[in-house]
């Protein structure tokens, strides 16, 4: 029950944020968008698929390449929006990495995907946890998205280490995993709410 009402709230925020980014593009038609409109879609997808499927799907290597598209996509954005020195070589890493995730996760290429999982997942969730704090121009509160930043890097960096049979630091068992995950999608959903909505 607790899991199914956070991912409600998720699912909710996440919508919120779909039409958020779909009404911005269809206004400024900045490319930004769309990357955030792709990580918050798939989030969506993944929240309704939790609920109706359970926790036990995140062990498909199929919804672990998918789901690599939310901290790709919104790590995109950031770097689109607010770093156009480097935006182009973020953009083929995150095309490099979401391959390498597909190929060696489909494939069942364990050695390989132990090193890809937490090295772009941890990459992109820098980018969103960092990109924020030194970004030039942003709006007062986008700061937040920093923070949704760092709830998405803990959770999917934990996720990554439990796709590969060890738990993050020793302590984040599969047991704790699936306690906080709900929780944590809420709160990293509400950080971004937050940290976007600033922007007005």
């Amino acid at each position: 029950m607790k899991d199914t009402v956070f991912l409600l709230l998720t699912g909710l925020l996440a919508a919120y944020l779909c039409w958020y980014f779909y009404q911005r593009y269809t206004q400024h038609k900045a490319l930004h968008n769309l990357y955030y409109l792709m990580g918050f879609a798939v989030l969506l997808i993944s929240g309704l698929l939790l609920i109706f499927l359970g926790l036990g799907i995140l062990s498909s290597p199929y919804v672990l390449t998918v789901a690599s598209l939310i901290p790709l996509g919104i790590s995109m954005g950031v770097a689109e929006e607010y770093y156009p020195a480097w935006k182009k070589y973020f953009k083929w890493f995150a095309v490099v990495g979401f391959l390498v995730i597909a190929v060696t996760s489909i494939a069942g290429m364990d050695t390989l995907k132990k090193i890809a999982v937490p090295l772009f997942h941890g990459v992109a969730g820098l980018v969103i946890f960092l990109g924020p704090f030194f970004a030039k121009d942003a709006p007062k509160g986008f700061f937040w998205v920093g923070i949704g930043g760092a709830l998405i890097g803990i959770g999917g960096i934990a996720l990554a280490f439990l796709s590969i049979g060890r738990p993050l630091l020793g302590i984040f068992t599969a047991e704790l995993v699936a306690f906080i995950l709900t929780p944590l999608l809420f709160l990293m959903a509400g950080a971004f709410s937050l940290g976007f909505a600033k922007r007005g």
